[in-house]
């Protein structure tokens, strides 16, 4: 039997909206807002996989603290830890029942003033959705960082930094 064109614009919506919740979680990385990073997830019982150099956590609040604890770190008055973001080739699939799962490419770029480093990455997000209050929420997340690479800031690098 296939689908309606209810059930089929129901299904449209709900991968847009699961889009916009990852591109708000990505903007939220990106922009030091921990607030809006930790509502992204689920209120109680995420699974958050972010591999050996962060770790796992069975509940959103741990990630949500050590995000805050390296993105807000500052050092005469700049920030430490710079990222950048960019999640592309989207591949959800909606469950049924309020719930989704999704794969997602991430070019990721990371400066860290500290060590005077650019990282450049290639990451795959494997994450699973649920609906919670009315909105998709991210329910788990595993990082897979597929290759890694780490350049010295040249000499006389100049960053500019405007964070609101």
């Amino acid at each position: 039997m296939s689908a309606t064109t209810e059930e089929r614009l129901a299904r449209l919506e709900a991968i847009e909206e699961i889009k916009a919740l990852k591109h708000r979680y990505l903007r939220a990385c990106d922009a030091k807002r921990p607030d809006e990073f930790r509502d992204c997830f689920i209120a109680s019982g995420a699974v958050l996989d972010y591999g050996p150099r962060i770790g796992k956590f069975t509940d959103a609040d741990g990630i949500a603290e050590v995000f805050t604890a390296i993105a807000l770190q500052r050092v005469d008055d700049q920030y430490v830890v710079l990222d950048m973001h960019h999640a592309l080739h989207a591949d959800i699939q909606v469950l049924g029942d309020g719930e989704a799962s999704g794969a997602w490419t991430l070019r990721f770029r990371q400066v860290d003033r500290r060590r005077g480093t650019e990282t450049v990455s290639a990451i795959e997000y494997a994450d699973r959705y649920r609906i919670e209050d009315g909105a998709w929420r991210i329910a788990s997340s595993v990082v897979t960082v597929l290759w890694s690479l780490t350049t010295p800031l040249p000499e006389g690098h100049v960053i500019v930094e405007s964070f609101g």
